[in-house]
Parts: C-alpha cells; sequence; structure tokens
C-alpha cells in the first residue's frame, strides 16, 4: 500500500503556479458534486488552487464573492449529495460579449487560466466561445483599464475542459453523462411501486419520463421494466402504430399479466413529427379497449435524491481527468471534453461532440430517424434492438426442433432472474423449446428440468434472488447423471449463469467431453456474482446492486459519525479474495482507506492510516470510513483492525464495526444490473443459435472445439464472447481471481481522495480521441 516518496512527485507537483475554477452549468444532475469534489482534491493535491464558482456562469460574470477559493475540508460530506452544492443557473449575461467580457476580467485578476465546466452541450458550447474570444477580450480589458498588460500577459491563454452533466444521457460520444444512472434509480423505483398497484387492479399504466430530445432514459426504463411498448423521439412507430399497439395489449393480457406498462418519453413523436402525449395514449386505450387506464408524469422526481454509486465513481473518475487534462493542456490543445467509453476514461474534442449531438437533432428534424438512433451511438443501437426483439416480435409457428437449458449456477446475484427472462424469452423468438434447470449443476444431475414459456418468466426482470434455484456444487462427481438428463431432455444448447462455480463447473463440462459424447453441446457462461470475480468480464450481474447496497449503508453510517464525531467505522464487505466491491464502495462513499488482497498491506501501512486519522480529527472533519475486503489477509482480521484502530485511537477517535454480510447479496436489481442481464441474456441465445447451427450434422449436435463452450463478458467497449480454455490460462484457481483486474488502477484515486500522496497511474492515459473515428459496428445481430 505504501508509495516510494520519489514516485508521486511528478503528479504532485503538476499544479504549481497554477489556478482552476470549477462550475456546474444548466439543469443540475445526481454526481456533480462528486466531480467537484474530485477537481478540488486533485487539484489541491497537485499543487493548484482551486477556486469555486458559485451559481455557475452568472457567478463567472458577477465576480465577487461567488468566487472562492476552495479548500479540502469544504468538499467533505459532499459525495452523497444530490444536485449541486455550489449552485447552478441559467445565464443570459454570458451570452453577449460584455458578460464574457466582466468573466474574464473575474478570472485574469485572481491569475485562473484553467476552466473546469460541468453541464450539458448549451453550457460546453458557451465555454468554447468563451475560449475562443480570450485573446481579444484580453486585448479590450487592457485597452479599457480592466486588468494591467502584466496581468493579461500571465493568462494569455484559456484553458476549458468540460465534463457532461445531463440525466438525459444526451451528449454524443460518451456512454454515459454524469446523472443518468441516479435518474434511471429513481424511474425504476416508482415503477417497481407502480407495478404493484397495477396488478391489484389489472390497470394500464402510461409512464412518461424526461428526454425532450432523447429517448436513453425511456428506452433503458423499458428493457428495465420490461414495458409493452416504448415511445422515443428518434424511432417514432409506424404509421399505424394504434392498431400494432392495442393488438400488443392484448397479447400480454392474454398471456396471464394483469397489468400494462406503457413508457412515453417527453418529447415523443409520430412519423410526421407531431407529438404524442401520454394523454395520447391514455385516451386511445381506454376508447379501443376499455382498460382502466392511468398516467404518472414522473417530472423533476427524475433529477433529485442521493447519486448513485456508479455516478459516484463516474464523477470522481471524470473530476480526476479533467485535472489531468487541464494541467497538460498546452495553447495548441483543443477544449476538450472527457468522458467514459466502456470503462475507460477518455477525451474527446469537445466541439466534435456537440456538433454530432446537434446533427442528431438535425437529423430528427428532417425525418432523417434511422440516421438519429445511428448517431446516438453504437450502446443506443443495441439497446434499441433488444427492446424491439423482445416487445415486438412474436414467436414464431414453426419450431426449430432445438432445446436450450438455462440454469443457475453459484450464490444469488440480483439481475439473474433478468438474463433467464431475456433468454427464454429471445430463445422462444428463435423458435426454440426453453427449458429451465432449477438448483444449478445438482438439478441438472437429478433432472430437474422443466420447460418453461414466455409467461412463465413475466415480471421476472425487477426481482433479486434466483427464481430457479441456484446451489455451489459442481458437476465433476455428476457428470455421468449430467450426461444421461441432456440426454433424456435433449438438450442441445446450455447457459449457465453465474459466478465462479458457473465458470470453473463449465471447465469440467468440458473436460468430460472426452468420455461423455453427450457434454458436446455449446455452452455459454455468463457472469453473475456480486463478488465481481469472474475472468474475462470487467463486470458481473449483480456488482452493480451490491455496491450500491454498500455505498448506501456507509451513507447512513457516515450519518451517524457526523452526529457522534470523532469515530472511525470499519465496515467489512463480501467479494471473497477480489477487492472490487470495497475499492468502488470506497470510492464511492469516500472511505479513507480500503484492505484488499490484491494490494498487499503490512503492519506499518495500518500505522500510516491510524496516524493519518488521528491528523483528520483535528479538522473539521471528525469522522473515519475504513472497508476491508472479508479476505484480505487471514491474520489482520477485522476484529484485528478494530482492536488496532481502537487502540491507537486511545483519546482521539472511536472505533466501531460493522460485518455487512448477505445483505449485500439480496435486494432488487438495479437499472444497470436489469439491462446488463437483459442484454447479456438475449446476446447467449443468438451465439448458441449459431452454434448449434454450425455443429448441426444429422440432426444431431457434436460441439468439441474450445470455441464452443465460451464466456460473455464485457470487455472495455464491447461484448465478446471468449474461450474457456483461454480464460483458464488468465485465472488463479486457488484464490478464484482473474490475474489481470482493470479496476486495480482507480485505487490511487482513491488514496489521493483522501489525502495520501500517490501517484496516479497514467500508463493509460487518456488521449484525444476523434469522436468520428470511434465508430465501432453495432453488435451482430440477436
Amino acid at each position: 500500500m505504501s508509495q516510494p516518496p520519489e514516485k508521486h512527485e511528478r503528479t504532485h507537483s503538476l499544479g504549481i503556479g497554477k489556478a482552476i475554477a470549477v462550475l456546474t452549468s444548466g439543469g443540475d444532475a445526481q454526481g456533480m458534486n462528486a466531480a467537484v469534489r474530485a477537481v478540488v482534491r486533485v487539484g489541491i493535491f497537485t499543487g493548484a488552487k482551486v477556486y469555486f464558482v458559485h451559481e455557475g456562469y452568472q457567478g463567472l460574470v458577477d465576480g465577487g464573492d461567488n468566487i472562492q477559493e476552495a479548500t479540502w475540508e469544504r468538499v467533505s460530506m459532499m459525495l452523497q449529495l444530490g444536485g449541486t452544492v455550489i449552485g447552478s443557473a441559467r445565464c443570459q449575461d454570458f451570452r453577449t460579449r460584455e458578460g464574457r467580457l466582466k468573466a474574464s476580467r473575474n478570472l485574469v485578476k485572481r491569475g485562473i487560466t484553467n476552466l473546469c465546466v460541468i453541464g450539458g452541450d448549451g453550457s460546453l458550447t458557451g465555454a468554447d466561445t468563451f475560449r475562443a474570444e480570450w485573446s481579444s477580450l484580453l486585448v479590450e480589458l487592457v485597452k479599457t483599464g480592466g486588468v494591467t498588460a502584466e496581468e493579461a500577459k500571465n493568462s494569455s491563454h484559456l484553458n476549458i475542459v468540460g465534463m457532461v452533466g445531463s440525466i438525459d444521457n444526451d451528449f454524443c460520444g460518451t456512454d454515459m453523462t454524469i446523472g443518468t444512472d441516479s435518474a434511471l434509480h429513481r424511474i425504476m423505483e416508482i415503477v417497481d411501486a407502480i407495478t404493484t398497484t397495477a396488478q391489484s387492479h389489472q390497470r394500464t399504466f402510461v409512464l412518461e419520463v424526461m428526454g425532450r430530445h432523447c429517448g436513453y432514459l425511456a428506452l433503458i426504463t423499458a428493457l428495465a421494466c420490461g414495458a409493452d411498448w416504448v415511445f422515443i423521439p428518434e424511432s417514432p412507430p409506424e404509421d399505424d402504430w394504434e392498431e400494432h399497439l392495442c393488438r400488443r395489449l392484448i397479447e400480454t393480457r392474454g398471456r396471464g399479466s394483469r397489468l400494462n406498462i406503457i413508457i412515453v418519453a417527453e418529447g415523443a413523436i409520430n412519423k410526421q413529427g407531431q407529438p404524442i402525449t401520454s394523454e395520447d395514449i391514455k385516451n386511445l386505450v381506454v376508447k379501443r379497449l376499455g382498460y382502466d387506464t392511468r398516467v404518472t408524469i414522473l417530472g423533476h422526481v427524475q433529477r433529485g435524491g442521493t447519486p448513485s454509486a456508479f455516478d459516484r465513481i463516474l464523477g470522481s473518475r471524470m473530476g480526476v481527468e479533467a485535472v489531468m487534462a487541464l494541467l497538460e493542456g498546452t495553447p495548441d490543445t483543443p477544449a476538450c471534453v472527457v468522458s467514459l467509453s466502456g470503462n475507460q476514461a477518455v477525451r474527446l474534442p469537445l466541439m466534435e461532440c456537440v456538433q454530432v449531438t446537434k446533427d442528431v437533432t438535425t437529423a430528427m428534424n428532417e425525418r432523417r430517424f434511422d440516421d438519429a438512433v445511428k448517431l446516438r451511438g453504437r450502446s443506443f443501437q443495441n439497446n434499441w434492438n433488444v427492446y424491439k426483439l423482445l416487445a415486438h416480435v412474436r414467436p414464431p409457428s414453426t419450431k426449430s426442433g432445438y432445446n436450450l437449458a438455462v440454469m443457475n449456477v453459484g450464490a444469488p446475484a440480483s439481475g439473474m432472474n433478468a438474463a433467464v427472462r431475456a433468454a427464454v424469452r429471445i430463445g422462444l423468438i428463435h423458435g426454440h423449446k426453453m427449458l429451465a434447470v432449477h438448483d444449478g449443476f445438482d438439478g441438472l444431475a437429478h433432472g430437474q428440468v422443466e420447460e418453461i414459456g414466455w409467461g412463465g418468466v413475466g415480471g421476472w426482470t425487477g426481482l433479486g434472488g434466483s427464481k430457479l434455484g441456484t446451489k455451489r456444487t459442481l458437476p465433476k462427481k455428476y457428470l455421468e447423471e449430467i450426461s444421461a438428463t441432456i440426454s433424456s431432455f435433449n438438450i442441445h444448447g446450455l447457459i449457465v449463469i453465474g459466478g465462479f462455480e458457473a465458470f470453473t463447473g463449465s471447465l469440467e463440462l468440458v473436460e468430460g467431453r472426452g468420455k461423455y459424447e453427450e457434454l458436446c453441446i455449446p455452452v455459454c457462461v455468463i457472469p453473475a456474482t456480486v463478488s465481481n470475480n469472474v475472468p474475462g468480464s470487467d463486470f458481473s450481474i449483480g456488482a452493480d446492486t451490491a455496491l450500491n447496497t454498500i455505498t448506501t449503508t456507509c451513507d447512513r453510517i457516515k450519518q451517524s459519525a457526523a452526529g457522534t464525531k470523532r469515530r472511525v467505522f470499519i465496515i467489512e464487505t463480501m467479494g471473497g479474495y477480489c477487492g472490487y466491491l470495497a475499492t468502488m464502495a470506497g470510492l464511492a462513499s469516500g472511505a479513507d482507506a480500503a484492505y484488499i488482497y490484491e494490494d498487499p498491506f503490512t503492519i506499518r501501512d495500518l500505522q500510516v492510516n491510524v496516524e493519518h486519522l488521528c491528523e483528520k480529527m483535528k479538522t473539521t472533519v471528525k469522522r473515519g470510513l475504513v472497508l476491508r475486503n472479508e479476505k484480505c489477509n487471514e491474520n489482520y482480521t477485522t476484529d484485528f483492525i478494530f482492536n488496532l484502530y481502537s487502540e491507537e485511537g486511545k483519546g482521539i477517535f472511536e472505533s466501531r464495526k460493522n460485518v455487512l454480510g448477505h445483505m449485500q447479496q439480496g435486494g432488487t436489481p438495479t437499472p444497470f444490473d436489469r439491462n446488463f442481464g437483459t442484454k447479456m441474456g438475449a446476446k447467449s441465445v443468438a451465439w448458441l443459435t449459431g452454434k448449434i447451427k454450425e455443429y448441426s450434422r444429422h440432426g444431431r449436435i457434436f460441439a468439441n472445439t474450445a470455441d464452443s463452450a465460451c464466456l460473455l463478458g464485457m470487455r472495455r467497449r464491447s461484448l465478446v464472447f471468449q474461450p474457456l480454455a483461454e480464460l483458464e490460462e488468465q485465472t488463479d484457481f486457488e484464490h478464484r481471481l482473474p490475474k489481470q483486474q482493470w479496476w486495480l488502477k482507480l485505487r490511487p484515486i482513491l488514496k489521493i481522495l483522501a489525502k495520501y500522496k500517490a501517484d496516479l497511474d497514467t500508463s493509460e492515459k487518456a488521449h484525444l480521441e476523434h469522436i468520428t473515428h470511434k465508430g465501432v459496428p453495432v453488435e451482430a445481430n440477436i
């Protein structure tokens, strides 16, 4: 854990003599505070002066007390707050040259030449205009005596970096904008609540979500709750949509469902560009079908509440990257926006992104709707394709003749049910017979297999745990019985959804192929575990839900500590030997330390941490939070660390400990896990269908090559299938870990934000990419 002193000199002195101002502008978004906190703390860490600009561009124009120097303590306890603590305002003055002149004078007088703007495309465009005019503004200020020639010379160029804060996720070039995930959390909480009342009364609900020009929130909500229909501005429905919608609602009820959910983006339009409102849809359903129909308009609820774990980590990572981009900037560097692509931080030219974002609106205005969907990016297209399949395609009357089995293995993880639902329904759409295996490999060995239909998985997306039942049993001892089950149920392909046991168990099935011919069928593993320790995937289904559970608990614990003061909490998280949950929860909850197996620590490190907390208690922030992964060290147990902190902190602080336990495996899945599970389930069936056809000979399947048993994982920017045999070499089986883990690169950020001297790992430093070159082909047909 300790760093050699010379290693961090580079980043630690990068900002000396420089000043950075940070402002939030336009509509607020949850996670903006995390970004502001990171900019302030990393700025101070590099030796720069950092200033808050209150009330957005208005504060920049008005100056005075609106621009204040920030301190380390002033951003404490900001992480879990929604909205923006430094305020945001729509500003007309900044749109005028006169207003920008005042703003430039306020910056020059304070020696600020680096500006970090957190907002939507309008705010970022304003920043770019400001930068383009900077030289001429300085000339004018010197001429009128607003600033001296010396001051102008010292501030000869302005660096600008943007971060996109917008709940709509309407900015092209970034996979997720700050606030989108939290807005989805708010929406899903309401959808889940409405579902129970709708079922009681057999009602149809029309839910209107935000998104005047962008249907992202509506689309993901529809995928995550299994809605019957969604209306988005980028892809209006066909001209006869009224008949199609009514037929769809009747079919859903005919399959035994007691409710219908229709999601509408506020900017929904028809092919002629005329609005389709919630009331229009309600009146249609009541008039044609006579269903009891209600409208709920979510409104500003979506902007409110505490940020999700994802948005806090996103805001923090973007804040760090923004400071680095500013301090490394030169007069020739174009204004850039820092964003996320897959799980990588990237820098993109600001105006290229703004242009593509405007191109979407132009395409929609010109009725080029296919272009609008393409311009939204790969992720949006894939989500739209999966939605269309699940909601609009009917299972064919002719069957394929193939039987696909789905099972859960290992410990339960929220989102497993969403993956099973998608797999079953996409399988039926392909014409397959779908079989549900209960209780994992144990159930497969003992013939606990039954056919499952469309209605059998209805309403599963929002359910936690595992509806099929799951066990940790491995198949090695039962290969003969499993072969017999595969033979008697004539199973042609197998989808295994689970954690490390799903991976090792599937490897055992592959090893058994030499002895049992029945095992020569295509196998697809979908990683689903709270630990996120399956090789071949950056994320596992269920990890996001567990992370949010831990983060929420840490918030409550910090709140209690803020009341009693001088208290340090030691919290034990799950994860086996994998430190993913402890590290990410540390980032999301603002922990002082996170002890994990992958980052070995000594008694000297523990001593440094205790001394650090003793120093912290002398400031205004009189509380501490320490996370410990359950297997980080066999001797330095949670009790040992608690006793050590209690003894060493005597008279300075008190210690408390919490073991979070199995609450981390429970709860309703987050929007990310529902959507991720749905996409993985759909993609796995498409792949299996192709493999079954490839290995089919005279009505029999014989698959014994390495690439007929794969794991479907999220790698950087896309979902990829990797042979289990290849992944075997990348795995530490003793500790049930992948040998390479991407998130370890985020640990220095955790340390820096907790006021330790650490070196930022810039080996994968985000270089400026061009959005036009980022086009990656849309994932193969599902």
